[in-house]
């Protein structure tokens, strides 16, 4: 689990009594908490290590702060909405949200989704993965080939770090859902072959990411170029 001294949380919502609600239980687990009540608010503050983020605010849609934050920031986002259908679901996963939670919900299962969003964002091991070509830095979330550096999104970077985790083990496609997106995504598992398959081209090393027809990927055994 991770430490929570130091880690700051931005509360996105614009009901003041659940916005002091969160906060106050942020605070009284160790989190820095603060928060703001509207979209270009969230927007204007320098980067949190987490946002609790409310879809339904007053000057812009939350699936849009959700992708404005997450295209300038690795923060751990949680969804924090009254909107409950699948689509919306999946409409804020697919913008960059690590966790959907829908309300009414407990502290105690906000804060277990926050630990588990953030074992992924900020992991306690931060010695570089070596596979191969293949480099990944937990602690800055790049990946470089050959000393190339490979642009991915956040699900691509993580879906990489579940495999790197045991190379050449087979990491199934609902493992992946549980480690990439998180335990409670309902969608088709055919998602992850998506992403895979992005992967791939873009770290464009033949064999590196096999597939166990039936079963799901793994690390292949690829050597360095001399």
């Amino acid at each position: 689990m991770p430490d929570t001294a130091g880690l700051r949380v931005l509360v996105v919502e614009d009901d003041p009594v659940i916005a002091d609600s969160l906060v106050r239980g942020l605070r009284q687990v160790g989190y820095a908490a603060d928060c703001v009540g509207t979209g270009r608010a969230a927007l204007a503050q320098s980067p949190p290590d987490a946002v609790l983020l409310d879809l339904g605010l007053p000057d812009m849609d939350g699936v849009e702060v959700c992708r404005r934050l997450r295209q300038r920031s690795d923060a751990a986002i949680i969804a924090v909405t009254a909107r409950g259908e699948e689509a919306d679901r999946v409409l804020a996963l697919d913008e960059g949200a690590d966790d959907y939670l829908v309300k009414p919900f407990g502290l105690a299962e906000l804060l277990a989704r926050l630990r588990a969003v953030l074992r992924r964002t900020h992991p306690a091991d931060h010695e570089p993965v070596r596979h191969g070509p293949l480099v990944i830095d937990s602690r800055t979330r790049r990946v470089t080939v050959e000393g190339r550096e490979v642009a991915l999104t956040p699900k691509e970077f993580d879906i990489l770090a579940c495999l790197s985790s045991d190379p050449g083990r087979v990491v199934t496609r609902q493992q992946i859902l549980e480690s990439a997106w998180d335990a409670h995504w309902y969608g088709p598992t055919k998602v992850v072959d998506v992403h895979v398959a992005a992967l791939r081209r873009k770290l464009a090393v033949p064999g590196l990411i096999e597939t166990a027809y039936g079963r799901g990927f793994r690390l292949g055994e690829v050597a360095s170029r001399p």
